[in-house]
Protein backbone atom coordinates (compact mmCIF):
# COMPACT_ATOMS: atom_id res chain seq x y z
CA UNK A 1 0.00 0.00 0.00
CA UNK A 2 1.20 3.30 -0.79
CA UNK A 3 -0.18 6.32 0.94
CA UNK A 4 0.06 9.74 -0.35
CA UNK A 5 -1.09 11.48 3.13
CA UNK A 6 0.92 14.61 4.27
CA UNK A 7 2.74 13.55 7.41
CA UNK A 8 1.60 9.95 7.16
CA UNK A 9 1.04 8.30 10.82
CA UNK A 10 2.10 4.97 10.96
CA UNK A 11 -0.73 2.60 9.07
CA UNK A 12 -1.41 -0.81 9.86
CA UNK A 13 -3.33 -3.52 7.51
CA UNK A 14 -4.36 -6.64 8.49
CA UNK A 15 -2.11 -6.04 11.90
CA UNK A 16 0.83 -5.78 9.74
CA UNK A 17 2.82 -2.29 9.71
CA UNK A 18 2.99 -0.69 6.14
CA UNK A 19 5.50 2.24 6.72
CA UNK A 20 8.93 2.27 8.74
CA UNK A 21 10.42 5.38 9.94
CA UNK A 22 13.69 6.40 8.21
CA UNK A 23 16.48 8.88 9.03
CA UNK A 24 19.11 10.42 6.39
CA UNK A 25 22.28 12.18 7.13
CA UNK A 26 22.39 15.06 4.79
CA UNK A 27 25.00 17.48 3.55
CA UNK A 28 24.16 20.62 1.52
CA UNK A 29 26.02 23.55 0.74
CA UNK A 30 22.57 26.27 1.73
CA UNK A 31 24.27 29.13 -0.79
CA UNK A 32 21.16 28.59 -2.85
CA UNK A 33 18.43 28.48 -0.62
CA UNK A 34 16.37 29.99 1.34
CA UNK A 35 16.80 28.27 4.54
CA UNK A 36 15.83 24.59 5.72
CA UNK A 37 12.40 25.09 6.51
CA UNK A 38 9.34 24.85 3.46
CA UNK A 39 8.63 28.45 2.31
CA UNK A 40 5.95 28.83 -0.24
CA UNK A 41 7.68 30.42 -3.46
CA UNK A 42 11.21 30.06 -2.11
CA UNK A 43 13.37 27.54 -2.84
CA UNK A 44 14.32 25.35 0.43
CA UNK A 45 16.16 21.91 1.67
CA UNK A 46 12.87 20.74 3.14
CA UNK A 47 11.35 21.42 -0.17
CA UNK A 48 13.99 19.84 -2.51
CA UNK A 49 14.26 16.19 0.00
CA UNK A 50 10.49 15.80 0.23
CA UNK A 51 10.08 16.48 -4.15
CA UNK A 52 12.87 14.04 -4.48
CA UNK A 53 11.32 11.28 -2.15
CA UNK A 54 8.17 12.21 -3.83
CA UNK A 55 10.17 10.99 -7.40
CA UNK A 56 11.59 8.17 -5.83
CA UNK A 57 8.66 6.37 -3.66
CA UNK A 58 5.19 8.28 -5.28
CA UNK A 59 4.67 9.22 -1.66
CA UNK A 60 4.12 12.48 -0.24
CA UNK A 61 5.62 12.71 3.12
CA UNK A 62 6.60 15.73 5.36
CA UNK A 63 10.32 15.67 6.46
CA UNK A 64 11.25 17.14 10.41
CA UNK A 65 15.02 18.42 10.68
CA UNK A 66 17.47 18.32 13.99
CA UNK A 67 18.10 21.68 13.38
CA UNK A 68 16.10 24.31 11.12
CA UNK A 69 19.01 25.67 9.56
CA UNK A 70 18.91 29.85 7.94
CA UNK A 71 19.03 30.95 4.95
CA UNK A 72 22.81 30.52 3.36
CA UNK A 73 24.04 28.26 6.06
CA UNK A 74 25.28 25.01 5.46
CA UNK A 75 25.13 21.20 7.00
CA UNK A 76 27.39 18.41 6.65
CA UNK A 77 25.86 16.35 8.74
CA UNK A 78 21.79 17.18 8.68
CA UNK A 79 19.78 14.81 10.33
CA UNK A 80 16.21 14.21 8.95
CA UNK A 81 13.70 11.91 9.15
CA UNK A 82 10.29 10.53 7.32
CA UNK A 83 7.93 7.77 7.58
CA UNK A 84 7.82 5.79 3.97
CA UNK A 85 6.59 2.68 2.90
CA UNK A 86 8.73 -1.10 3.23
CA UNK A 87 9.54 -1.47 -0.14
CA UNK A 88 12.35 0.28 -0.20
CA UNK A 89 16.20 -0.84 1.52
CA UNK A 90 18.55 1.87 2.81
CA UNK A 91 20.53 1.60 0.07
CA UNK A 92 17.84 2.48 -2.38
CA UNK A 93 17.40 5.76 -0.17
CA UNK A 94 20.61 6.96 -0.66
CA UNK A 95 20.88 6.18 -4.69
CA UNK A 96 17.58 6.99 -5.15
CA UNK A 97 17.29 10.56 -3.69
CA UNK A 98 21.05 11.23 -4.56
CA UNK A 99 19.69 10.71 -8.33
CA UNK A 100 16.87 13.06 -7.71
CA UNK A 101 18.23 15.98 -5.73
CA UNK A 102 20.39 18.63 -6.95
CA UNK A 103 23.81 18.39 -6.91
CA UNK A 104 24.08 21.10 -4.11
CA UNK A 105 22.24 18.33 -1.72
CA UNK A 106 23.49 15.01 -1.28
CA UNK A 107 21.96 12.03 0.92
CA UNK A 108 25.19 10.69 3.05
CA UNK A 109 23.66 7.72 5.02
CA UNK A 110 19.93 6.08 5.84
CA UNK A 111 18.52 3.90 8.70
CA UNK A 112 15.58 2.52 10.01
CA UNK A 113 14.64 4.22 13.97
CA UNK A 114 12.21 3.18 16.67
CA UNK A 115 8.46 4.72 15.27
CA UNK A 116 8.75 6.72 18.48
CA UNK A 117 12.22 8.10 17.50
CA UNK A 118 12.49 11.95 17.18
CA UNK A 119 15.55 13.26 15.28
CA UNK A 120 14.64 16.99 17.07
CA UNK A 121 13.32 15.93 20.71
CA UNK A 122 15.95 13.14 21.02
CA UNK A 123 19.32 14.60 20.06
CA UNK A 124 21.40 14.70 22.65
CA UNK A 125 23.58 17.69 21.15
CA UNK A 126 24.22 19.93 17.92
CA UNK A 127 27.72 21.05 16.44
CA UNK A 128 28.35 23.71 14.74
CA UNK A 129 31.81 25.94 13.03
CA UNK A 130 32.00 29.25 12.12
CA UNK A 131 34.68 29.79 9.64
CA UNK A 132 36.51 33.07 9.80
CA UNK A 133 38.91 33.73 6.65
CA UNK A 134 41.35 36.53 8.07
CA UNK A 135 42.93 37.45 4.99
CA UNK A 136 43.90 40.66 2.77
CA UNK A 137 42.86 39.02 -0.63
CA UNK A 138 39.67 37.51 -1.70
CA UNK A 139 39.92 33.43 -1.63
CA UNK A 140 37.77 32.44 -4.70
CA UNK A 141 37.69 28.54 -3.58
CA UNK A 142 36.67 29.35 0.83
CA UNK A 143 34.58 32.63 0.64
CA UNK A 144 31.99 30.86 -0.19
CA UNK A 145 32.29 28.85 2.92
CA UNK A 146 33.74 31.60 5.12
CA UNK A 147 33.17 35.29 6.19
CA UNK A 148 36.20 36.84 5.12
CA UNK A 149 37.75 39.68 7.12
CA UNK A 150 40.82 41.93 6.70
CA UNK A 151 41.68 43.30 9.94
CA UNK A 152 43.91 41.51 12.52
CA UNK A 153 42.22 39.37 15.06
CA UNK A 154 43.34 38.50 19.06
CA UNK A 155 42.30 34.97 18.73
CA UNK A 156 43.50 34.27 22.15
CA UNK A 157 41.14 36.88 23.38
CA UNK A 158 38.57 35.84 21.12
CA UNK A 159 38.89 32.24 22.66
CA UNK A 160 39.00 33.26 26.24
CA UNK A 161 36.23 34.84 26.40
CA UNK A 162 34.64 32.39 24.69
CA UNK A 163 35.09 29.86 27.88
CA UNK A 164 32.40 32.08 29.59
CA UNK A 165 29.40 30.63 27.11
CA UNK A 166 30.30 27.19 28.46
CA UNK A 167 27.78 25.70 31.11
CA UNK A 168 24.19 26.64 31.18
CA UNK A 169 23.02 29.69 31.13
CA UNK A 170 20.49 32.47 29.66
CA UNK A 171 21.14 33.27 26.18
CA UNK A 172 18.38 35.33 24.85
CA UNK A 173 20.85 38.58 24.41
CA UNK A 174 22.17 36.50 21.49
CA UNK A 175 18.84 35.45 19.93
CA UNK A 176 18.02 37.93 17.29
CA UNK A 177 14.25 37.66 18.11
CA UNK A 178 12.71 34.83 20.46
CA UNK A 179 10.20 32.70 18.70
CA UNK A 180 6.92 32.53 20.79
CA UNK A 181 7.00 28.97 20.92
CA UNK A 182 9.85 29.07 22.67
CA UNK A 183 9.66 28.00 26.59
CA UNK A 184 12.78 28.53 27.33
CA UNK A 185 16.11 30.85 26.57
CA UNK A 186 18.20 28.73 28.39
CA UNK A 187 20.52 26.69 26.62
CA UNK A 188 23.98 24.27 27.73
CA UNK A 189 26.65 24.49 26.24
CA UNK A 190 29.31 22.09 26.58
CA UNK A 191 32.13 23.27 24.04
CA UNK A 192 33.19 26.75 22.58
CA UNK A 193 36.54 27.25 21.33
CA UNK A 194 38.30 29.32 18.92
CA UNK A 195 41.22 27.85 17.08
CA UNK A 196 43.55 29.03 14.10
CA UNK A 197 45.09 27.42 11.31
CA UNK A 198 46.90 29.74 8.71
CA UNK A 199 44.30 32.38 7.05
CA UNK A 200 41.19 30.50 8.69
CA UNK A 201 39.97 30.92 11.97
CA UNK A 202 37.46 28.18 13.19
CA UNK A 203 34.54 28.73 16.06
CA UNK A 204 33.56 25.77 17.30
CA UNK A 205 30.20 25.24 19.78
CA UNK A 206 28.01 22.37 20.89
CA UNK A 207 25.11 23.07 23.15
CA UNK A 208 22.30 20.98 23.49
CA UNK A 209 20.18 23.17 21.15
CA UNK A 210 20.51 26.83 20.30
CA UNK A 211 18.29 29.94 19.70
CA UNK A 212 17.27 31.77 16.63
CA UNK A 213 20.87 33.12 15.31
CA UNK A 214 22.61 32.55 18.23
CA UNK A 215 26.00 31.10 17.22
CA UNK A 216 25.78 33.89 14.53
CA UNK A 217 25.24 36.87 17.01
CA UNK A 218 27.91 34.73 18.87
CA UNK A 219 30.39 35.30 16.25
CA UNK A 220 29.40 38.65 15.44
CA UNK A 221 30.29 39.73 19.28
CA UNK A 222 33.35 37.69 19.26
CA UNK A 223 34.88 39.85 16.13
CA UNK A 224 34.18 42.90 18.36
CA UNK A 225 36.38 41.53 21.13
CA UNK A 226 38.89 40.17 18.77
CA UNK A 227 39.18 43.36 17.18
CA UNK A 228 39.31 45.38 20.34
CA UNK A 229 35.70 47.39 20.48
CA UNK A 230 34.41 45.11 22.98
CA UNK A 231 36.48 43.53 26.19
CA UNK A 232 36.04 40.59 27.60
CA UNK A 233 33.46 42.11 30.37
CA UNK A 234 31.67 43.98 28.05
CA UNK A 235 30.99 40.43 26.54
CA UNK A 236 29.81 39.01 29.45
CA UNK A 237 27.64 41.92 30.32
CA UNK A 238 25.63 41.53 27.28
CA UNK A 239 24.73 37.90 28.22
CA UNK A 240 23.93 38.67 31.61
CA UNK A 241 21.45 41.28 30.27
CA UNK A 242 18.96 38.62 28.71
CA UNK A 243 17.97 41.10 26.11
CA UNK A 244 16.89 39.70 22.38
CA UNK A 245 19.02 41.61 19.42
CA UNK A 246 21.90 42.99 22.21
CA UNK A 247 24.90 40.78 20.94
CA UNK A 248 25.97 40.92 17.12
CA UNK A 249 25.80 42.24 14.62
CA UNK A 250 25.20 38.65 13.32
CA UNK A 251 27.99 37.24 11.40
CA UNK A 252 27.22 36.05 7.81
CA UNK A 253 25.42 32.89 6.65
CA UNK A 254 28.06 31.78 4.91
CA UNK A 255 30.43 31.51 7.05
CA UNK A 256 28.07 29.18 9.15
CA UNK A 257 27.87 25.10 9.05
CA UNK A 258 25.83 22.51 11.49
CA UNK A 259 28.61 19.59 11.10
CA UNK A 260 26.58 16.80 13.18
CA UNK A 261 23.57 16.02 15.63
CA UNK A 262 24.59 13.80 18.20
CA UNK A 263 22.54 11.29 19.96
CA UNK A 264 22.41 8.89 23.01
CA UNK A 265 23.23 6.08 20.72
CA UNK A 266 24.68 5.50 17.10
CA UNK A 267 22.02 4.92 14.55
CA UNK A 268 23.92 1.89 13.54
CA UNK A 269 23.19 0.14 17.21
CA UNK A 270 19.45 -0.32 16.45
CA UNK A 271 18.65 1.67 19.64
CA UNK A 272 17.26 4.59 18.29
Amino acid sequence: MVTTAVNPELELVDGLKTTTRIVLIVEYNGAGYHGFQLQAGLPTIQGAIEEALEKLTGERVRVMAAGRTDAGVHALGQVVSFRSGPSHSLQTFVNGLNYYLPGDIAVKAAHRVKDSFSVRRHAVSREYHYYILNSLTRSPLREGFAYRLTGHLDIEAMNQVSQSLIGEHDFASFASSIEVELKSTLRRVYLAEMSQNGEMIVFKIVANSFLPHQVRNTVGALIRVGSGKMSNNEFCSIMAMKQPGLAGPTAPACGLCLMQVNYQYPFEDGKC
